[in-house]
């Protein structure tokens, strides 16, 4: 396994060792002391989710301010740019936004721990995800950041309108949203 600490060193992306020829390929997906020796962390994952979106999909820059999840995201189908903001106050890289593009083709994962608000846009013409994370969903404690707030001035990697939920539409600026300490 290869793992590159990104322009915020919290944040990892790590590339499993494939090993492939004509008949197909085969790699290791998660391996918890691996992943614990990478990331230099010790979280126990508690729930794995899989999800669907189409091109243009943009999940807008998410976290919750309690019960804050730790997310390790990996593309099974399609491909996608995925971010992570730094949205803990008394870090020295608050405000500041890392991203990779994910597919089935590269295998990466990436890496989010909590304190981050996690988002995507899909740029293939559909995109299966799986991810783990530290914590359980809590719909109470869900909030969103705006995708397009000029303070993060995220470049998406991708050109038009993006598909937006209601909920994303409606994100607040980051500066009214809540942050952790």
């Amino acid at each position: 396994m290869q793992t590159t600490r990104l322009a915020i060193p919290d944040v990892v992306l790590i590339e499993p060792k494939v090993f492939g020829d004509a008949r197909g390929f085969f790699f290791e997906s998660f391996n918890q002391r691996a992943f614990n020796a990478a990331t230099g962390t010790d979280y126990a994952f508690v729930q794995d989710n899989h999800s669907r979106s189409s091109k243009g999909v943009l999940r807008g820059l998410h976290y919750q301010i309690q019960q804050p999840q730790g997310k390790l995201v990996r593309v099974v189908q399609g491909a996608v740019f995925d971010v992570a903001v730094d949205i803990r106050k008394s870090s020295p890289t608050f405000c500041q936004w890392v991203g990779a593009e994910l597919s089935a083709d590269n295998h990466r994962q990436l890496w989010v721990p909590p304190g981050f608000a996690h988002g995507f846009v899909v740029l293939s013409e559909t995109a299966e995800f799986l991810y783990k994370t530290t914590d359980y969903y809590a719909p109470e404690y869900e909030r969103c950041i705006a995708w397009n707030d000029a303070t993060l001035a995220i470049d998406w990697h991708f050109q038009g309108a993006p598909n937006l939920s209601a909920k994303d539409a409606q994100g607040r600026p980051l500066a009214q949203a809540e942050v952790f300490a």
